[in-house]
């Protein structure tokens, strides 16, 4: 697999607490099962894993170190919080090369526009010390996508993407040039909650309840007709709902994130990505997402976190 060119990344959001699974997804997997699905996605080729300090209530990075990660890309996050202190960068990654049980990450992100010149001047030392491979910028708009690319182009580094919130009913980043700027200059747009916290699921498939079902099962019965439409598309290509969700992405160049804590997670990830929807289908489907206009997470949900 290429890093410059991936299909799909591996999401771990919900890897590694039961209780968090159970809280937030219903349900909880055992360890044996995503490490199951960990193998299972680098025998498909999606090798790049999404993790984050909090995942998985903390519990994530320190899961996949025990996996091993010697064969897989590693995107990794810091997340500012509270005034800036010098160091913290440094001090964030060298707990993440603790979880991970290397000396380097492939991919590392601000995770937030906040003090954008003082933690990227951090991040652009540790790439020079080769503990960062690839640098990249998450929930940022174009303003702060620009900035921070122009302070990397004074370093000679490469931008290397643009992690925001993106789906079918949430595409304001395209809508307000953010996808398209990254195009222009050969950025990669990382999209994550493509399928809306479980809202662009197939309604018909019973699930177990969980805060994330009580909070938007209102906003999930106005999207019938939006299921239907992604229902009807998915009959063409023999996938699923869920799976036209993931492929609409794909099919506009954008690369979805997805947590997969099961091997039928990852089938159903690296079957999605391999459809390619035409032109009509996603006009079609962007249609009716605009008709029945409901937002549920909200692209730039993060916003009341920076400060500055």
């Amino acid at each position: 697999m290429d890093i410059l060119h991936p299909k799909a990344i591996i999401g771990t959001n919900s890897w590694g607490s039961a209780a968090y699974g159970k809280l937030l997804r219903g349900s909880s997997v055992d360890e044996s099962t995503t490490e199951a699905a960990m193998q299972l996605a680098k025998e498909k080729d999606l090798l790049i894993f999404d993790l984050a300090q909090d995942y998985g209530l903390g519990k994530a990075q320190k899961m996949i170190g025990r996996f091993g990660t010697g064969d897989v890309y590693i995107s990794a996050k810091f997340t500012p919080s509270g005034k800036y202190v010098p160091g913290q960068v440094r001090k964030s990654l060298a707990r993440d090369l603790a979880d991970f049980g290397r000396n380097y990450v492939d991919i590392y992100w601000l995770h937030l526009p906040v003090d954008i010149e003082k933690n990227l001047a951090e991040i652009i030392t540790l790439y020079r010390e080769g503990k960062i491979h690839h640098i990249g910028i998450s929930n940022f708009d174009l303003s702060e996508c620009m900035k921070a690319k122009a302070m990397l182009d004074k370093a000679g580094i490469p931008l290397y993407g643009v992690q925001n919130h993106y789906s079918l009913i949430a595409r304001d980043w395209e809508k307000n040039g953010v996808v398209s700027w990254c195009k222009d200059n050969g950025i990669l747009f990382w999209a994550w909650a493509v399928l809306e916290e479980g809202m662009l699921t197939d309604p018909r498939v019973k699930t177990k309840g969980s805060i994330m079902k009580l909070i938007f099962s209102s906003k999930k019965k106005r999207l019938r007709p939006l299921h239907a439409a992604m229902n009807r598309v998915g009959k063409r290509h023999d996938i699923t709902i869920p799976q036209v969700a993931m492929a609409f992405c794909a099919s506009k160049g954008i690369v979805p994130i997805c947590g997969c804590r099961k091997p039928s997670h990852v089938d159903d990830l690296y079957e999605a990505v391999n459809v390619r929807l035409s032109p009509r289908e996603i006009r079609f489907l962007e249609t009716v997402a605009d008709k029945v206009n409901v937002k549920i997470l909200g692209a730039d949900m993060f916003r009341f976190a920076v400060k500055n």
